[in-house]
C-alpha cells in the first residue's frame, strides 16, 4: 500500500524482484509467489490450460523468475508485465515442445486412376466460388491473403514487404479470412 493507504504501491513488486536478484531474498520471493502464482494460474486457465497444467505453468514461470531475477529491468517493464510475459513464453515453449505432427497417410496415386469428370467440374466450381469471393474483398486484404496463402510467405516477411506492423498484417489476414468465410457461406454452392 502507498503512504496514503488508498492504492497499492506499483513499484513494490519491482523492489521484491530486485531483492531476489541482488540477495537471493527468499522472503521477497515468497511474497512475489504468493501474489503472482494464483493470478498466473487464473490467467492460464482463462487462456485454455487445464487447472493442473496452469498450476505447472505458474510454478515453472515463478521458478524462472527466481532464476532470472537479475535480468529484470524496471525501466523496461513493471514486474507484473515481466512475470506474465515469462509465463506466456514458458507456456508457448511447452505447447510447441508437446506438439506432435499429424501422421500423413500413404496414398498410392497409381491406384487412384484418372480424375472423374464430375470431380474436375466440382473443383472448377469451387475455384470459381473462391475467385468470386476474393473479388469482393478489399485490395489490401486480397494482397495479404495472396502473400500468406498463395506465396506461402511468413507473416514477418509480409510485414517487411508491405512496410506494415506485424500486428496489422495478422489482423488483416484474420479479418479477410472471416469475411471470405462469410461470403462463401452466403454464396450458393453448386450441387455435386
Amino acid at each position: 500500500m502507498s503512504a496514503d493507504g488508498d492504492a497499492p504501491d506499483v513499484f513494490a513488486h519491482d523492489r521484491l524482484i530486485e531483492a531476489v536478484a541482488l540477495r537471493r531474498d527468499r522472503e521477497a520471493f515468497s511474497e512475489l509467489f504468493a501474489y503472482f502464482a494464483p493470478r498466473l494460474k487464473a490467467w492460464l486457465i482463462k487462456s485454455g490450460a487445464t487447472a493442473a497444467a496452469a498450476e505447472d505453468f505458474a510454478q515453472d514461470a515463478m521458478l524462472t523468475v527466481w532464476r532470472k531475477a537479475d535480468l529484470f529491468d524496471a525501466r523496461k517493464a513493471r514486474a507484473a508485465t515481466w512475470i506474465f510475459t515469462i509465463a506466456r513464453n514458458r507456456r508457448l515453449d511447452m505447447l510447441r515442445r508437446d506438439a506432435r505432427p499429424l501422421p500423413t497417410p500413404e496414398i498410392d496415386l497409381a491406384d487412384a486412376g484418372p480424375p472423374r469428370p464430375d470431380d474436375i467440374l466440382a473443383t472448377s466450381q469451387d475455384a470459381e466460388r473462391v475467385r468470386d469471393a476474393l473479388s469482393r474483398l478489399k485490395p489490401d486484404q486480397v494482397e495479404v491473403l495472396r502473400l500468406a496463402f498463395f506465396m506461402d510467405s511468413p507473416h514477418s516477411e509480409i510485414a517487411r514487404r508491405l512496410d506494415l506492423p506485424l500486428g496489422t498484417v495478422k489482423s488483416r489476414i484474420r479479418n479477410a479470412m472471416i469475411k471470405l468465410r462469410l461470403i462463401l457461406e452466403a454464396s450458393p454452392q453448386a450441387p455435386r
